[in-house]
C-alpha cells in the first residue's frame, strides 16, 4: 500500500491548495490537522505584500542542494522542515520548489546512517508535504514496509520510563521528544505503542506549579514542555478539568512584561518560541480568549523585520526559518486583522 494513499487525504476546500496536506481518517481530529487548519485559514488574511516578504526571506535560506539552512549555513533537516511549513502555509510551494526540496530530502536519507528523533520527524513531515503539494511520485521504498521501518526507528528512542529520548543513546525520556514521537505516529496514521505508558510518563513530569518539566531531574516547569505535555494528554484523552486549570494557571505565570511569554518563571525575557507554544496550548485547551491578544500581538510585531523574517526575542539580533514560522504562527493564532 502506497504511503500517499495510506495516510493522506484533503483537509478542507476552505484551505489554499498548498496546505491541503492529506491526513487520513486516523488524523481527523489530530493535533497537526487542527493546527494546520487554524494557521492556514488565518494567514489567508495576511497582506499579500507582507506575506511575500516572508516567502522571499525564507527562500534566501535555500541552498544549492535544495535544502534550507539555519543561521550557521549548510542544509539542515530541522530548518528545512520549518521552511517547508512556512512556504506551505503562505501558499508558496509550487511543483518546481517541491521537486528541488525532494532532491535534498532523498540525498539526506541516503547519506545518514542514524537520525536524531527531531531529524526523523523533520524529514518525514517534509517528505509528505512536498510529495503531496508538489504531486510528486512517492520516494522509492515508500510502501507499508517503509512505515514499519519508521516505526522501528521511533521505538529505538523509547526508554524504560515510558518516554522517548532525544537520541537512541539517551538514557531517559524527554517530554518534548515524546511529543515529537507522537506526532510522527500521527503522520504515519498509526497509534503509538503503549499509550498508557506514555501517559504515566507525561504525568510524572508535572510539578506542583501545574506545569511540566522536560526531564525528570528538573524541578522548575517550563512553557515548552508544558505545551508538549498538554498536547499529549489531550491526544490520549487524559486532559481533565483540574489538569487543564493547573496548566492555564502555570502558563499565566510565564507571561512577561513585554506582552509575550517566557520559557520559565526565572527567565526575565520573553521569546517567540514560548509565546507560540503558549498560544497553541491556549487554543487547544480552550482558554485563548483569556490571552491579552493586543499586548501579545504588539510583542510579536516588534520582532518582525521589514525585509521579512522574525527575531527570536528582543535580545536576538538574527533571524531564521524557525522563528519566522513561530512569528507567523503567533500572528495567525492571535487572530489579528494583519494590517
Amino acid at each position: 500500500m502506497n504511503l500517499r494513499n495510506s495516510f493522506l487525504g484533503r483537509l478542507t476546500e476552505r484551505l489554499p491548495l498548498s496546505v491541503r496536506l492529506t491526513l487520513g481518517a486516523a488524523l481527523h481530529d489530530s493535533f497537526l490537522l487542527r493546527l494546520t487548519k487554524r494557521l492556514a485559514i488565518e494567514l489567508q488574511r495576511l497582506d499579500p505584500e507582507r506575506a511575500a516578504r516572508h516567502v522571499n526571506f525564507t527562500l534566501r535560506f535555500q541552498q544549492a542542494d535544495g535544502g534550507f539552512a539555519g543561521r550557521e549555513g549548510g542544509s539542515d533537516l530541522y530548518y528545512t522542515s520549518f521552511a517547508v511549513r512556512t512556504l506551505a502555509l503562505l501558499d508558496a510551494l509550487d511543483h518546481s520548489r517541491c521537486q528541488n526540496i525532494a532532491t535534498y530530502l532523498k540525498r539526506a536519507a541516503a547519506a545518514r546512517q542514524e537520525y536524531s528523533l527531531i531529524d526523523l520527524v523533520s524529514w518525514l513531515y517534509s517528505v509528505m508535504t512536498v510529495q503531496l503539494i508538489g504531486n510528486l511520485a512517492p520516494f522509492e521504498g515508500d510502501t507499508e514496509r517503509f512505515a514499519d521501518e519508521v516505526t522501528a526507528s521511533l521505538e529505538a528512542f523509547r526508554r524504560p520510563d515510558g518516554g522517548y529520548a532525544k537520541t537512541n543513546e539517551g538514557g531517559a525520556g524527554s517530554t518534548y521528544h515524546t511529543f515529537l514521537a507522537a506526532l510522527c505516529y500521527e503522520l504515519l496514521g498509526r497509534s503509538a505503542p503503549d499509550e498508557a505508558g506514555i501517559k504515566r510518563f507525561v504525568l510524572s513530569r508535572q510539578r506542583d506549579d501545574g506545569g511540566f518539566v522536560e526531564i525528570g531531574q528538573m524541578k522548575r516547569s517550563g512553557a515548552n514542555p508544558t505545551a508538549a505535555a498538554a498536547a499529549l494528554l489531550k491526544q490520549f484523552g487524559s486532559m481533565d478539568d483540574q489538569t487543564k486549570a493547573r496548566v492555564e494557571a502555570f502558563l499565566g505565570q510565564v507571561r512577561g512584561d513585554e506582552g509575550g511569554y517566557r520559557a520559565n518563571t526565572q527567565i526575565p525575557f520573553c521569546d517567540l518560541l514560548s509565546t507560540f507554544t503558549v498560544l497553541v496550548t491556549a487554543h487547544e485547551l480552550g482558554f485563548a480568549k483569556r490571552i491579552d491578544a493586543g499586548s501579545c500581538l504588539r510583542y510579536v510585531n516588534q520582532l518582525e523585520l521589514g525585509e521579512g523574517g522574525f527575531r527570536g526575542g528582543s535580545w536576538d539580533d538574527g533571524t531564521d526559518p524557525e522563528y519566522t514560522f513561530y512569528g507567523l504562527g503567533a500572528i495567525a493564532l492571535l487572530g489579528s486583522d494583519h494590517r
